[in-house]
């Protein structure tokens, strides 16, 4: 759990903190008393939605701007005590069409950030938001954080040069810094647009609307899933400790099949169905296959374990979809 008070008039910065678990950090944060600013782009077709912080939208404060903005991190860096970075982008489809893009988003930002902390304020904490897809294809499971990293798309390999970044600047410069590597999670407050960052709650929103879910191959291919608030609680678990020196965390839940995923869905909503398709060439070639992350080391360290039962988790988020579905359909 959460040391007692940690977060109560704490300064925050969350990055990114109009997107999908940003905004749910955010809320989180708020009910824990913090003074929370939220920073994002607004990048059309990423997951940012002023709506996904209705809830306390009179009590954050909210620049609309990039990360790449340097005379602005010099004004916000400077005024917090914790900053947990989770802007970017997920897309690894996107990533083999417009690598540009993605490492502007991926690399430099993150590098902007960094230096702000560098120059004005080294005595911030900051968590960065890392992807299991910086591994690529598991060589062994389940995948420890020791394992080897060979990403089978762009986005992967950006995703690790932003974490070095980020453990590079904790040994060189004292900024105190730390990395969970997220899994697919799912949940409440997603972009809901298209299927590029985050495949689950696409097909969420494919049964919601009464539409058949494709699953490519047999629809046998492993994942390791965690709910929102799961992640949620890592993260704040993760920043409440002393130091975080320049560790690096899986995150992993219920290792299940997204044929399992969609047949779980599909018995609490009551209603939908799906089929098998073959891979389209462009992600057959950036398939990873099957993945279970280990968790032991931020179970062992922290504490932490996902506590959300897959099945809780679809009833909460199909209910939060079916009432504000027309705040997220394009």
């Amino acid at each position: 759990m959460n040391k007692p008070n940690y977060f109560a008039k704490r300064r925050v910065l969350v990055t990114g903190g109009l997107g999908f678990i940003g905004s749910n950090l955010a809320i989180k944060l708020v009910k824990l008393g913090a003074k929370v600013t939220l920073l994002d782009a607004m990048i059309e077709n990423m997951g940012g939605n002023m709506f996904n912080i209705s809830p306390i939208k009179n009590r954050v404060e909210v620049k609309i701007a990039d990360q790449r903005n340097e005379q602005l991190l010099k004004e916000i860096v400077p005024q917090v005590e914790v900053i947990f970075n989770l802007a970017g982008t997920l897309s690894h489809v996107d990533s083999m069409s417009d690598p540009y893009l993605d490492l502007d988003i991926n690399c430099r930002a993150q590098l902007c950030l960094l230096e702000a902390a560098r120059k004005y304020n080294k005595q911030v904490k900051i968590i960065f938001a890392g992807t299991r897809n910086q591994y690529g294809k598991a060589l062994y499971l389940p995948v420890d954080e020791k394992h080897p990293q060979e990403p089978t798309d762009i986005n992967g390999i950006h995703s690790i040069a932003a974490e070095k970044y980020h453990l590079l600047y904790q040994r060189v410069y004292g900024v105190d810094s730390a990395s969970l590597r997220l899994t697919n999670t799912f949940g409440p407050r997603h972009q809901m647009r298209h299927a590029k960052q985050g495949v689950l709650n696409w097909f969420l929103r494919l049964l919601l609307d009464g539409q058949t879910v494709a699953l490519y191959g047999d629809g046998s291919q492993i994942r390791d899933v965690n709910y929102v608030s799961d992640v949620v609680e890592a993260l704040l678990l993760l920043a409440s400790q002393k130091k975080l020196a320049g560790e690096v965390y899986n995150l992993g839940g219920m290792p299940l099949t997204l044929k399992d995923f969609v047949e779980k869905a599909i018995a609490v909503l009551g209603r939908g169905k799906y089929k098998l398709v073959p891979f389209p060439r462009n992600r057959k070639q950036i398939e990873i296959g099957n993945y279970v992350a280990d968790t032991k080391k931020i179970a062992d360290k922290l504490g932490w374990k996902a506590r959300t039962d897959i099945s809780h988790g679809l009833k909460k988020t199909l209910k939060y979809y079916e009432k504000y579905k027309h705040r997220y359909w394009p």
